[in-house]
Parts: C-alpha cells; sequence; structure tokens
C-alpha cells in the first residue's frame, strides 16, 4: 500500500482500514513463543506488533512518518476490539493490548469490513443552478401566456433580428434587470465553488462526499472579502470570537522570546503552560474546525496529497465553505503550529516527544474528526494537519480562477440587453436532448439554418414593389457587403443583375443642360500667352 487509497467519505475509510489490516496480517512475523509452560505457534508479542505495525505506518503514504508509537499502539487496541488479533486463549473485544510480551495472534476469520452502500449516482444537475442572465429580465407580468411556441427560425422572424444589416432599424428597447440581492450574489458564489470542487476532485457527482444543502454562500462571501492585510478572517460578531486570554497565549508561543504582551512572570516550564492553556481551549470545542459536515471533503483530499498543488487547490475551495469563526480559528492555529514549530529560541516542550511531533499530536483531531468516531480518525488527522501546516500560507488565499469567474459573471448579469418588437422569441431555453453529430451534418445544419432565411431575405427585397428604385439599390448594396456569399450565389453575374434590378438613369447636371445632346460636346477651347 506505496500508493494512494481513492475513495470518497466512508467508502475510502472502510478500504484504508482493509488495505492497512492485509498488509499487518501479511507482514507480521509470526514465530513459536513459550509461555506458561508451553510453546504457541504462529504467535506474536505486542512489543513486537507495535515495532512493526509502527514502520509500516510511518512508510506508507497514506499515514506517513508523523504516527507515533502511542497511536500505533491505539490502533493495535482498535484491531483487537475489532477481532483483527485475539490473544493466545482466543479473548479479543474487552481485552487491552499491551505493549509488552503479552502474545496474540490472528483469527482464523476474515477481520475486514463490509463496504457501506453508496447512494445511487446523479449526475451535476444536483449542483445548486446557476443564476442565468434571463432569471433577472424585468419583463412585464402577463396573465393567461400561451404555450411557449418551438423556437423555429422563420425568415419573417429573422428579418426582425437581422434588419439592422440592411439598414432598417426597428423598433427597440433596453431590457433592465433589477438590482441584485446579496442572496443571490452568496447563490453564486456557492454554486461556481461548489463546481470548482468537484472539478478539482475529478469526480461526476459530490455524492458521499458534500451535501450543497450544507454549504452556506454568505460564509463563502465573508471568507473571500472580509479579511485583514494578512489574509486573517475578520468577525462581524466579536461574540463569535476566541477569548482574548486564548489569542494573548498564542501570541505569546507563537512570537516567542517577546510575546509576552501581559508581563507575566516568566519561571522554568512557563511555555508548557501557556501551550496547556490553548490546547485546552481547543481541545473542549463542540465540534473539530472542519466541522463535521465536510469530514468527507477533506477525508478525501488526503487522496490527492502526493499531487501538492492539486491538493492546495482542493484545499483552497475546501477552506471556503467553513463558517467564518472556524476559519478564522483555524488559520490562526496553524499559524501558531507552524511558528512553534520553527522557532529554534523556543525551550522543549515535552521531554520525550519532538516540538513538531508534539504540535500536530496534540491539535489534529481538535481539527478533522467525525461524528461518529472512525477507526483512522487520529491517523487521517495527523496527515492531514501536517500537510495543511507546512502549506498555511497558501491553502487560505482565494483561488484567482474562482474569483475572476464570479466577477465576469456577476458583470454579465448586470448588462442590459436591446431587443426589437417581434422578436420575443426565447433562443436561451437549454434543449430537451441533444447528440454528437459529424462535421459534415454540422456544416450542412449550420448552412441550411443560416442561409435559408437570407435567401428569403433577398428574394423579398427583389421583389418588393412598393419600395422606390433607389432605396431598393441601396439595400441591396447594403446586403452585399453583410452577406456576400449569398449575394453571389443569387447574381453570379453582371446580367443576371441586371435582369431583376433596376439600372439607374443617368441624369445631366443642371449647368450643361443647354447644349444640344445631338451634337458631341466640344469643351471650351482658350489659348494662352505668356510674356518673357
Amino acid at each position: 500500500m506505496d500508493g494512494k487509497v481513492i475513495g470518497t467519505g466512508p467508502y475510502r475509510a472502510t478500504k484504508l482500514w482493509n488495505e492497512t489490516i492485509k498488509l499487518f496480517r501479511g507482514g507480521m512475523p509470526l514465530r513459536r513463543h513459550w509461555a506458561h509452560f508451553r510453546y504457541y505457534d504462529c504467535s506474536f508479542a505486542g512489543s513486537e506488533a507495535v515495532d512493526y505495525l509502527h514502520e509500516l505506518l510511518r512508510r506508507n503514504y497514506n499515514f506517513g512518518p508523523e504516527v507515533t508509537r502511542y497511536q500505533t499502539l491505539q490502533l493495535l487496541r482498535k484491531f483487537l476490539k475489532a477481532h483483527v488479533i485475539e490473544d493466545i486463549k482466543g479473548r479479543h473485544g474487552s481485552e487491552d493490548f499491551e505493549d509488552n510480551s503479552h502474545l496474540y495472534r490472528f483469527p482464523s476469520s476474515s477481520p475486514l469490513k463490509s463496504f457501506p452502500t453508496r447512494p445511487p449516482l446523479r449526475d451535476s444537475t444536483d449542483l445548486p443552478r446557476l443564476i442565468r442572465w434571463d432569471d433577472y429580465e424585468e419583463l412585464p407580468q402577463r396573465e393567461n401566456i400561451p404555450p411557449l411556441k418551438s423556437a423555429v427560425m422563420t425568415s419573417d422572424l429573422w428579418n426582425k433580428r437581422h434588419s439592422v444589416a440592411i439598414g432598417d432599424v426597428h423598433e427597440c428597447k433596453l431590457i433592465r434587470r433589477k438590482e441584485m440581492t446579496p442572496k443571490q450574489v452568496d447563490h453564486i458564489w456557492k454554486s461556481m465553488t461548489i463546481a470548482h470542487l468537484q472539478r478539482v476532485f475529478g469526480l461526476t457527482s459530490l455524492d458521499g462526499v458534500l451535501n450543497p444543502t450544507h454549504v452556506n454562500g454568505k460564509h463563502i462571501v465573508h471568507n473571500v472579502f472580509s479579511v485583514n492585510k494578512t489574509g486573517i478572517v475578520i468577525l462581524e460578531n466579536k461574540a463569535e470570537d476566541m477569548p482574548y486570554w486564548v489569542v494573548s497565549a498564542m501570541k505569546c508561543l507563537a512570537n516567542w522570546p517577546n510575546g509576552n504582551e501581559s508581563k507575566q512572570p516568566v519561571y522554568p516550564g512557563f511555555e508548557r503552560d501557556v501551550l496547556k492553556t490553548v490546547a485546552d481551549y481547543f481541545q473542549r470545542l463542540k465540534e473539530p474546525l472542519l466541522t463535521f459536515h465536510l469530514y468527507e471533503v477533506f477525508v478525501n483530499i488526503l487522496s490527492l496529497l502526493q499531487e501538492q498543488e492539486v491538493a492546495t487547490e482542493a484545499l483552497q475551495f475546501s477552506c471556503l465553505l467553513l463558517p467564518p469563526p472556524n476559519r478564522r480559528r483555524l488559520q490562526l492555529l496553524l499559524r501558531l503550529v507552524a511558528r512553534v514549530c520553527q522557532n529554534p529560541h523556543l525551550p522543549p516542550l515535552n521531554d520525550t516527544i519532538a516540538t513538531r511531533t508534539l504540535m500536530v499530536q496534540m491539535f489534529a483531531h481538535c481539527v478533522l474528526g467525525s461524528v461518529d468516531e472512525m477507526d483512522l480518525d487520529e491517523l487521517l488527522a495527523t496527515k492531514l494537519v501536517t500537510f495543511m501546516m507546512e502549506h498555511h500560507n497558501t491553502i487560505f488565499q482565494v483561488p484567482s480562477k474562482l474569483r475572476r469567474q464570479v466577477e465576469e459573471h456577476l458583470s454579465h448579469l448586470k448588462r442590459v440587453q436591446i431587443k426589437y418588437a417581434g422578436s420575443d422569441t426565447d433562443f436561451s431555453a437549454s434543449p430537451a436532448f441533444c447528440k454528437q453529430i459529424s462535421r459534415v451534418e454540422s456544416e450542412e445544419q449550420k448552412a441550411i439554418g443560416t442561409q435559408t432565411p437570407l435567401q428569403a431575405l433577398l428574394e423579398g427585397l427583389i421583389a418588393d414593389k412598393e419600395l422606390p428604385a433607389k432605396d431598393k439599390r441601396k439595400r441591396l448594396k447594403q446586403f452585399q457587403r453583410s452577406y456576400p456569399e449569398v449575394y453571389r450565389h443569387r447574381f453570379p453575374t453582371e446580367e443576371s443583375k441586371a435582369a431583376v434590378v433596376p439600372e439607374k438613369t443617368p441624369r445631366l447636371k443642371p449647368h450643361l443642360m443647354f447644349f444640344n445632346l445631338k451634337k458631341p460636346f466640344q469643351p471650351f477651347q482658350r489659348s494662352w500667352s505668356f510674356r518673357a
């Protein structure tokens, strides 16, 4: 299990649990042990199991080198309760696994878990629908509206829509929108953020990963815009913020030895008491900072950690979904952990555990956890928190691609539209179905759908007897400039044009009309002389 285990939510956790058991059962050395005045074949001591599994987890990418021996011991205790292993007398469940010479063995029955039933796969229509331009057209309310006609482009309707090209502008009006409400803006941010998250995960559906009803668009907008110059979320309701004494304790550790703002007397072990104060506050929170609703989202990100850029992008989108108080606490906590781990002036915070390991283990379960405690929660949280700590400066940045697309969409919705009288057929409605066609068929449909109305328009101009000849020639020239191919097809030669288009009658200029037109016109002859 050197590679990543991919899945969603509980399905992935179950698969990871089963894979870990298979590796442990398949690789754990078994031998004959002497105990209670007899030999036990195919057995292992508790300390031997801890040694082997600890090294296995540390070398495995899904867990990593941050796994401690104590965490390994906790996992083996879960194995014993789940009857993955048993003691040499066949006892399990109520017994407690011990890291000593006590003997254990593998049971003959399969200890693997069955996979949870996945919900039926739904398509992307479950995503919140993105608000369109037509949702905000300020059109007069009409009663007894007839059913929408089929969107067939007749020649008459085409004439109305393209009359500008031939110089005949019909009556028009500007269609303005009502002002967009903050709730509608929140909905657009929510729709686009969830769509981007699904894209980064490479999933056809977010079933089993995220329920869109648990996402609040207002939280996303707050997390994007209500921040200070360092990117930390600013809370409108100060009662939702951390107590002052917790913030002071965090600053004290983060800026050690220059962070003691309260000027409290510093004594041996003072920094450890300050850390305990911070830890007590976070460990007493009602739910992890990443929330129970988003547990599956962040567990799913674990499968992306091998691709750093992809994992960072997924965390950027996912952390936007957090309630602002949670996002602020997480930002400050990760910044504290990173600074403490990198501070060479800070005394050791534990006599036996390295500072980096201590900080990750102390706050991991405060960051990630499920409502129903999963068997691998602590190990998965350790892996995720380690990555988030190392990249805390980037995972809280708002993706520029998301911001740009939302701004472009909002700008589009704020534009006005020009509509011409009689051209109210709605061609923006989505088709009932679609299918892929060949390039040849596409070109044929393009020709039929475009040239046929144009040809009808041209024939109408030619046959219009009430239109003065001067205006007819003018419009035909405008048509020729706009649609040269259609015009050339109708009039391949000058003769064909002359047969249907009246020629322009030459007119003499007024000052030349006194000459006899029967004789050729002779210009005046005048001689010029020059003096030397």
